[in-house]
């Protein structure tokens, strides 16, 4: 029977203090077993593909809180705006997790609802960001890729620990966002 309080939710929760500490690459069900405060067998009760199945749902969790990152950064906002306050979550959220960060899969499984669910509503945050620049069919597309590019490697760079030099990242981003938006503003 599986532990009172201990739901997969709680397991994912506990699996993200790990690797938020120590990376993905120290994800194992042993670690995860030991916060939880159970024998790592008992895991499989609520995870039951043990851990590909635990990287599966930390992939799903942290590709749906960058979303929702996004999400709530673009309420309310449009155009270059929108577009400002959607780069600077993205930046804000892979810095404040940057080993949570690395956990988000650069292209989602296919066979996994779940994961292809949290990708591609991802991605439907940044389309309607994009609608406000009268982007449409393929060419919103392209300028899906195009932020996602930028927003990403921004975040990779940053994260990697790539921007050594004094100058503040911040003005680095905000220069970044506006050569986007301008080229938003007269996409072909």
């Amino acid at each position: 029977m599986p532990r009172v309080g201990l739901t997969p939710a709680a397991v994912v929760d506990r699996a993200l203090e790990l690797v938020d500490e120590h990376g993905v690459q120290e994800l194992t069900l042993a670690a995860v077993a030991g916060r939880a405060g159970v024998a790592t067998p008992s895991l499989y009760k609520h995870v039951p593909g043990g851990l590909a199945e635990l990287r599966r749902l930390v992939a799903v969790r942290v590709t749906g809180e960058l979303a929702d990152r996004l999400a709530d950064a673009a309420l309310g906002r449009s155009g270059d705006a929108a577009v400002a306050a959607l780069m600077a979550a993205y930046a804000a959220y892979a810095t404040e997790y940057p080993r949570r960060y690395a956990a988000v899969p650069q292209a989602p499984r296919e066979d996994d609802p779940e994961q292809l669910a949290a990708a591609t509503r991802l991605v439907e945050v940044v389309l309607r960001v994009l609608a406000g620049y009268g982007l449409d069919g393929a060419e919103a597309i392209h300028a899906t890729r195009t932020v996602r590019a930028m927003a990403h490697g921004f975040a990779s760079l940053a994260t990697g620990g790539a921007f050594r030099l004094a100058e503040d990242r911040a003005v680095t981003l905000d220069r970044m966002t506006r050569v986007l938006t301008e080229g938003l503003r007269s996409w072909p």
